[in-house]
């Protein structure tokens, strides 16, 4: 049986950041030119994040855009197989 991975989202990753490093959402809001209340849906994961906001969000905090992803592999990867 294989373990359950449960992955956290983009989002709640995000939001953890911001709280741990104590940086409001108006602040950011602010600095990216998203309105607060679409950043609040979006941070609280009741709207999709558009990649042109999570870039501008990265660039508003100063870290690449890598620092909230985690790769993906489909299930049905074969990790001897040759592309």
């Amino acid at each position: 049986m294989k373990g359950i991975v449960i992955k956290m989202k983009v989002e709640t990753k995000i939001k953890q950041y911001l709280a741990a490093k104590r940086i409001q959402q108006k602040t950011i809001s602010k600095l990216t030119g998203i309105p607060a209340s679409r950043l609040n849906l979006t941070l609280n994961c009741r709207r999709n994040l558009k990649f042109d906001e999570y870039e501008l969000i990265c660039g508003a905090l100063r870290v690449d855009v890598n620092t909230f992803l985690e790769p993906r592999v489909p299930e049905q990867f074969d990790e001897d197989e040759d592309f």
